[in-house]
């Protein structure tokens, strides 16, 4: 819908507003996300150097990295969306 408006060069303050609200809350959800993948990817390589002690630490390693693999490709699509956004509000800003 805003880039259509963008478009048409018909974007009210309204919409930069909610634009910039939409862009605080996914960089809120970035930041978690980087968090949660980094404390995978510790626990990950922490249940990996166990495995050399004992190969049961091997079982919950395999399980980690299935969702650390899941959680950066989630986390890729995030950045990426919060890119597109800030190209929208640079749009936006050239407008007004």
């Amino acid at each position: 819908m805003v880039e259509e408006k963008i478009q048409k060069g018909k974007v009210t303050q309204k919409d930069f507003i909610e634009l910039k609200e939409k862009i605080a809350f996914f960089q809120h959800e970035r930041l978690i996300h980087l968090l949660v993948t980094i404390s995978f990817g510790f626990f990950s390589i922490l249940f990996m150097l166990l495995g050399f002690i004992s190969y049961l630490f091997l079982i919950p390693f395999f399980m980690l990295l299935v969702f650390l693999l899941f959680y950066i490709i989630h986390y890729f699509f995030l950045e990426n969306t919060v890119q597109y956004f800030y190209r929208l509000y640079d749009q936006i800003t050239d407008l007004l």
